[in-house]
């Protein structure tokens, strides 16, 4: 199966101080990958080198066999990639329909359409609608984003990551401050729109990285130090010192 990301020899430097340190890293078209490492591990600045946020200081990023390093955040998009962050990124005084609206425009370049009404923009309230139902948002379509739960605001979140149809998906700690009964339903309802796509997730609920990762990989102080399927992270003497914790770990 071809590679939809890859990262080779990948570092990134703030003045002396070296946060990525040559990271190699290959995800299969259509793999679901979690990337786990301890608080400080370099894991956000790794989503932030592939989104465009930051230039990398040497190393190469491929995504579907093109390089993208140094491009936009915007450019990546277009190519086929989109990321949420730890913190919700959402327009609160704006409804749930408005809110996935704004992502659908952006994708098809409809947020420079000035000249017609863009309720008459042929397509664009199905594909609104499509998403919410996707998401199991389509009741609260009229809900302000800022008056949703925070498990709402993060499904609001997914839809809006959705809406550029992408290929790759990077999701930073969707769960985080959920309560177990809200990161259960999220997780399913990640499993299920990733469905067919490739997936980066950082979480800290090692539940639900067993749960979601087909393959796991270990970040700590800027290196990989391992990768492979659950199992083989759970027994890994290296994760288990470095991470999970010997009583978690058995």
């Amino acid at each position: 199966m071809s590679a939809a990301l890859t990262l080779r020899g990948l570092r990134k430097s703030f003045g002396a101080t070296e946060i990525i340190r040559g990271v190699d890293l290959e995800l299969r078209a259509g793999e679901r990958r979690a990337l786990i490492g301890p608080n400080g591990a370099g894991k956000s600045t790794l989503f932030h080198l592939i989104s465009g946020n930051l230039r990398p200081t040497s190393g190469e990023i491929e995504l579907d066999g093109q390089r993208i390093e140094g491009w936009s955040p915007e450019r990546v998009n277009r190519l086929g990639l989109a990321r949420s962050f730890q913190i919700t990124n959402i327009f609160p005084k704006l409804s749930v329909f408005e809110n996935v609206r704004i992502a659908v425009m952006q994708r098809y370049s409809l947020q420079y359409v000035f000249w017609r009404r863009i309720e008459r923009v042929s397509n664009l309230r199905e594909k609104v609608d499509q998403l919410l139902e996707r998401v199991r948002l389509q009741h609260q379509a009229h809900t302000l984003a800022g008056e949703m739960t925070y498990s709402g605001q993060r499904s609001l979140e997914l839809a809006m990551t959705l809406a550029s149809d992408p290929k790759v998906i990077l999701l930073d700690e969707p769960m985080a401050g959920m309560s177990s009964e809200e990161t259960q339903y999220t997780a399913e309802l990640i499993r299920e729109v990733t469905a067919g796509r490739t997936l980066l997730l950082v979480e800290h609920d090692m539940d639900v990285v067993f749960s979601l990762g087909e393959r796991i990989s270990v970040l700590v102080y800027g290196e990989i130090i391992a990768t492979g399927t659950p199992d083989e992270i759970r027994q890994h003497q290296g994760v288990r010192q470095a991470y999970l914790g010997e009583e978690h770990a058995a």
